[in-house]
């Protein structure tokens, strides 16, 4: 937790799922330079005079050292053979504002979050709060979903106040708010449950959910939520992203992610793309 700008702050988890070694990588390069017995690694000489077999493979994806890729890396610059090294980071707890930062990095692929699939029990909150017209169920039903990266529950409860006012104003604008609101099936809870939205709460989330709920609702979230995300990057591009992001000039949030993106990644792969010192 960290505060900035007079607001506290949660960080993101970031879990390295996938990297696929950088011996590919000095395969490629020797590739270039028919160069293969020059390796220091015996999977990669082998490659010289036969077609590498599986026990082959695996031995050139178990290579944690390259000469000639830190040559290429630092001596002539040569980055195109970083392309061959993907590495995939599972990330949980960034906000969509990073989300947007993330954007702008063309070369990589992105799994996010979707509010589309996912906004049904903020919406059967606000469903169940107005059995009894409840601000404050609302409230501190959704305070409990931990969707915000701020961590500061005074500020939260502006945020989630807001979000039921957007609500109640759709609410009053939409005839039909119910039905684009909750699943057909659970409809009939609403009548069983008036006046008790604990009761319609738990119905409604035990009930099934509302297909592409979030689309009628995106309007009401900010990019203070959390998102959870895979991505992917080559090695070149996660050089680029670190370079950029890891700056006192980058967004503080997206900072804090590349920074526990760097943490996790293995110094075999750091080794090729920060400059030591």
């Amino acid at each position: 937790m960290e505060e900035m700008y007079g607001i506290k702050y949660s960080k993101p988890e970031v879990v390295l799922i996938q990297d696929t070694g950088i011996g590919v990588a000095e395969a490629a390069a020797r590739t270039c330079y028919d160069s293969f017995e020059n390796s220091e690694n015996e999977a990669i000489k082998y490659i010289e005079n036969s077609m590498p077999d599986d026990f082959t493979c695996q031995k050139i994806n178990e290579i944690e050292s390259s000469n000639l890729l830190n040559d290429l890396a630092w001596t002539y610059f040569h980055h195109s053979i970083l392309e061959h090294a993907n590495l995939s980071f599972l990330i949980r707890g960034t906000s969509r504002g990073v989300l947007q930062e993330h954007a702008r990095h063309r070369i990589q692929a992105i799994s996010v979050r979707s509010t589309r699939y996912t906004m049904s029990s903020v919406i059967n909150a606000f469903v169940a709060s107005e059995t009894r017209q409840d601000k404050n169920f609302f409230i501190d039903k959704v305070l409990g979903f931990d969707m915000f990266v701020t961590s500061d529950e005074e500020y939260n409860k502006i945020e989630i106040g807001t979000i039921y006012d957007k609500l109640r104003y759709q609410s009053k604008k939409v005839e039909d708010f119910n039905d684009i609101a909750v699943a057909k099936s659970s409809l009939a809870l609403l009548d069983e449950f008036v006046g008790n939205p604990e009761a319609l709460f738990e119905a409604l989330e035990a009930g099934k959910k509302k297909r592409n709920v979030g689309d009628a609702f995106k309007h009401i979230i900010t990019d203070n939520v959390k998102v959870d995300m895979v991505v992917t990057f080559n090695l070149r591009s996660l050089k680029n992203y670190f370079t950029l992001r890891d700056s006192g000039a980058a967004y503080f949030q997206i900072r804090w992610l590349a920074q526990e993106m760097m943490r996790k990644t293995p110094s075999k792969y750091l080794d090729l793309i920060i400059k030591k010192g």
